[in-house]
């Protein structure tokens, strides 16, 4: 055996997003910190997490690994985005390392083994289900016994010889999630980088584990539909802790359910105090629960009353009863949401929706139907394009929907690109409007200008973007050329950042913008409320977020950086005849609400390192521009009655 320690673990992840920061290795951590606990491990391996953004080359990523020396073991956390980049490394490795053992886990890879195995021969062992106990049995295995076969560790697949390959039994779901060290407090995950900073884009926490759901597009909860178990409260407080410490403003929560259990209440509660106690952190960030209790509403109340923001979702995915029923859904209710949404937007909360274009039994007239029906509450919508991934309801059912895929050009998910009820040329039509209606409605470049459209020029937002759709195919100017060529026959997410960048870097894209607006809207605008809706129009340009540099040098001359509770802000004065963002929420109960006057400009803030989070919807609605009461309200008691269902909360699809 060889000395202790000399061993070596490369544990790889991949984030989605080309960004400044990268994404915290959140699975890798956990790997680690189960290594780091065992005796008999921590002494025979020396544990390395590589971390690498979304933009590094698979050649960079290969001189980072393999320059200094090859590991013993190299572990990837795989998923879609980063499947064929790893196939790739690992095809190295085993030219440099021909005995050693390259491992997959994660969701896009579990109890995929045969997949795996035909599309990449280097890989030697593929990870089902949980990975902390099955990677340290396998580390295991590998000190003591790694020349015999694998059949004796649970929860795998491997080859058995260059043709066959092997299942073994699973592994059981760890029922303690307390026995799982963290990887905060065992240090596995650095929280800090070589200058003393916070190396990540936002701190990631899991509360708990499991969804009771069975939807039929999703592994989290339709592939395994199980039952959810929590880490305990005095962890989960050390843990958030140690995020306050180092300043973390934004916490994002990898929970399917979050506000479901009363230890989600309590965890709020902690935050809360911690962030009285010394400032941080300022977001949290969930995955909200699907059954809106009055649990939920109590939540929401002691964030409002804090000033701890969150993004609130509904996550309805269509609102068409045929879709829902083949989506497994029909036992949910949809009806209510319309309340929640009403009082969400009344109290001033961020909220914004989720839609999935591409389901069974949904068709590109009742798609837009919903859409619609949905704007009306929060033009803010994220519309995603269905995927068949691995372990799913539809995945299994293909057949049966008559789904048509098409793999993603630099990735490795499934798109649906047809069905029995959407044909291909359904699909196409549908694509050039949710380009625009992610680009432009999710990722909030405008925010203000869609109630107003709707109700004084009758305008729906699904036919304002079908003519920004028309309107920039059929120009030639130059500055046009970036976003008609970014356009495909998916809208994936990366078309979505390429877009949303240029839009939100390029001058010239600006002012293409503002030509649409002058040519093909204005004429539509009643004469009596052109000028209003154009001044909406503006401010919605105004308050955009401020696109800055790494350097931290505020943008330009035209506006001043201040501290804010501990947060840089960029102060920039922004003059309005009325106060549009009352005047839309007043327009939104009442058409004849009329605007408050305004004699001079006020200040608004605009949240620095928004080149961090451009990539994210949820995390640059924090960096739009808010006077500063709206920034730092003074909470309190004023927020109207919950909804309440007669069963005592409403019931969100999820």
């Amino acid at each position: 055996m060889r000395s202790p320690g000399s061993f070596r673990v490369s544990l790889v992840q991949m984030g989605a997003w080309d960004t400044p920061k990268q994404s915290m290795p959140l699975a890798a951590g956990y790997l680690k910190a189960a290594i780091l606990s065992d005796p008999e491990l921590s002494q025979a391996f020396e544990v390395t997490i590589c971390n690498f953004g979304a933009g590094t080359s698979v050649a960079d990523m290969a001189h980072s690994l393999f320059q200094s020396a090859c590991p013993d073991i190299l572990g990837f956390s795989v998923l879609g985005w980063n499947f064929r980049a790893f196939c790739a490394i690992a095809e190295t490795y085993k030219q440099l390392r021909p005995d050693g053992w390259v491992v997959f886990g994660g969701n896009h890879v579990a109890n995929q083994g045969a997949r795996v195995f035909h599309q990449a021969a280097e890989v030697d062992i593929v990870v089902n289900g949980e990975g902390e106990i099955v990677f340290s049995n396998l580390l295991r295995h590998y000190v003591n016994s790694r020349h015999s076969g694998l059949a004796k560790v649970s929860g795998i697949s491997y080859r058995t010889d260059q043709v066959h390959i092997a299942a073994t039994q699973p592994q059981p779901r760890i029922t303690d999630l307390n026995s799982i060290p963290s990887p905060f407090l065992s240090g596995a995950i650095a929280m800090r980088d070589a200058q003393g900073a916070f190396p990540y884009d936002v701190a990631l926490m899991e509360t708990n584990r499991g969804c009771p759901y069975g939807c039929a597009f999703c592994y989290w909860g339709g592939a395994i539909n199980q039952k959810v178990r929590s880490f305990d409260r005095d962890r989960l407080n050390e843990e958030l802790s140690l995020i306050a410490y180092h300043q973390v403003p934004h916490v994002v929560l990898c929970d399917a359910n979050f506000g479901m259990l009363d230890s989600d209440l309590h965890f709020v509660e902690d935050a809360i105090r911690l962030r009285e106690k010394c400032g941080f952190p300022k977001t949290i960030d969930a995955s909200w629960a699907k059954n809106k209790s009055r649990r939920f509403y109590e939540i929401v109340r002691m964030m409002k009353a804090s000033g701890l923001r969150s993004s609130f979702t509904l996550a309805l995915q269509t609102l068409n009863q045929s879709a829902l029923a083949h989506m497994n859904r029909t036992n949910m209710k949809i009806n209510e949401w319309e309340d929640l949404a009403r009082w969400l937007g009344e109290n001033g909360f961020d909220c914004y929706a989720e839609l999935i274009w591409g389901s069974p039994g949904e068709t590109y007239e009742s798609f837009l139907q919903g859409y619609d029906r949905l704007a009306r509450y929060t033009s803010r919508i994220a519309v995603y394009p269905l995927q068949l991934l691995p372990n799913t309801a539809f995945a299994v059912d293909r057949e049966r929907h008559g789904f048509v895929t098409v793999r993603g050009d630099n990735d490795d998910f499934e798109y649906v690109i047809a069905h029995r009820t959407a044909s291909i040329d359904d699909n196409a039509r549908m694509q050039r409007i949710l380009f625009w209606a992610r680009v432009i409605a999710e990722h909030m470049f405008f925010r203000h200008i869609w109630i107003p459209l709707r109700v004084l020029a009758g305008i729906e937002q699904s036919k304002v973007l079908c003519r920004m759709a028309d309107w920039f195919d059929l120009q030639n100017d130059p500055a046009a050329a970036p976003l008609k060529s970014i356009r495909s026959g998916v809208t994936s997410a990366n078309v979505v950042s390429r877009a949303v960048r240029f839009l939100h870097c390029e001058p010239r894209a600006q002012a293409l913008i503002d030509r649409w607006w002058r040519e093909d809207m204005t004429p539509l605008l009643p004469r009596d409320s052109c000028e209003l809706l154009s001044e909406v129009y503006g401010y919605d340009r105004a308050t955009r977020p401020i696109f800055d540099a790494p350097s931290g040098r505020s943008p330009n001359d035209a506006v001043d950086a201040v501290d804010v509770d501990g947060v840089r802000y960029y102060r920039r004065g922004i003059h309005a005849s009325f106060d549009v963002v009352d005047y839309v929420r007043g327009l939104a109960r009442d058409r004849a609400y009329q605007p408050r006057k305004l004699e001079n400009s006020v200040d608004h803030y605009f949240r620095a390192g928004f080149f961090e989070q451009i990539d994210s919807h949820e995390l640059a609605a924090h960096h739009c521009g808010l006077t500063l009461d709206r920034l730092r309200p003074s909470g309190g008691t004023d927020i109207s009655q919950p909804p309440f269902a007669e069963a005592g909360g409403l019931i969100m699809s999820p």
